[in-house]
């Protein structure tokens, strides 16, 4: 028999120390801790995968909890099943000691860990759909109160389009068109490159236009 763990974070900057602490105590070997920094939408997992293709009969498999395992429903079931009918392993959930499938072999043993895992994993996909809205519901709010997402525009100084027309069309020189903006020749050149490459917001005052 094998022994493995399981470690998922959403995120490479979340600390797993957590989890990995929590299976400290199982006589697990640190080379069979598998780990995913990952959102648990669903099984796509790099870690995961090479972890239930190893599984063989009488593995054993910690998670911390049913949330790290993964956060869809339907998915969370159908994994759990694989585990423990196809590839006939068990997995045992530290936060939750009734999701041990090394204790269920009688039918009422079975029957209250199918309904414990069941209401956990809809809490965990539920808890996750919450998170989106609210993170949904935070954007729009900040889109009313009129922030702006994304790149934003540069400003350049007022008259620059007037004054860049005439200097592409030649009838200003580059000194003029200098001095009329109140910028050295290295700035100019600057505005110009920005202008024709990026987005802009014409007509609007440049701070330290003249650097």
């Amino acid at each position: 028999m094998a022994i493995y763990g399981y470690v998922r974070v959403s995120t490479a900057e979340q600390n797993e120390d957590r989890q990995t602490m929590a299976m400290s105590g199982y006589h697990i070997p640190p080379s069979q801790i598998y780990m995913d920094k990952i959102s648990g939408k669903d099984f796509e997992r790099p870690a995961y995968k090479a972890l239930t293709e190893k599984l063989a009969p009488g593995d054993l498999v910690y998670i911390k909890s049913i949330d790290r395992l993964g956060r869809n429903y339907t998915e969370i079931l159908n994994e759990w099943k694989y585990i423990t009918k196809d590839a006939g392993a068990h997995i045992v959930v530290l936060d939750m000691p009734v999701l041990d499938t090394r204790r269920t072999n009688d039918l009422t043993g079975t029957l209250i860990s199918d309904i414990v895992l069941q209401i956990l994993s809809y809490v965990a996909q539920n808890e996750r759909e919450s998170i989106l809205l609210r993170q949904t519901e935070g954007i729009q709010a900040a889109r009313a109160r009129g922030v702006q997402f994304g790149r934003p525009k540069r400003e350049v100084p007022p008259g620059f389009l007037e004054i860049y027309d005439l200097w592409r069309t030649g009838e200003l020189s580059p000194a003029e068109a200098e001095v009329l903006l109140g910028v050295s020749r290295m700035k100019f050149y600057r505005l110009v490159w920005q202008f024709e490459n990026e987005a802009f917001s014409p007509g609007a005052a440049c701070q330290g236009a003249s650097g």
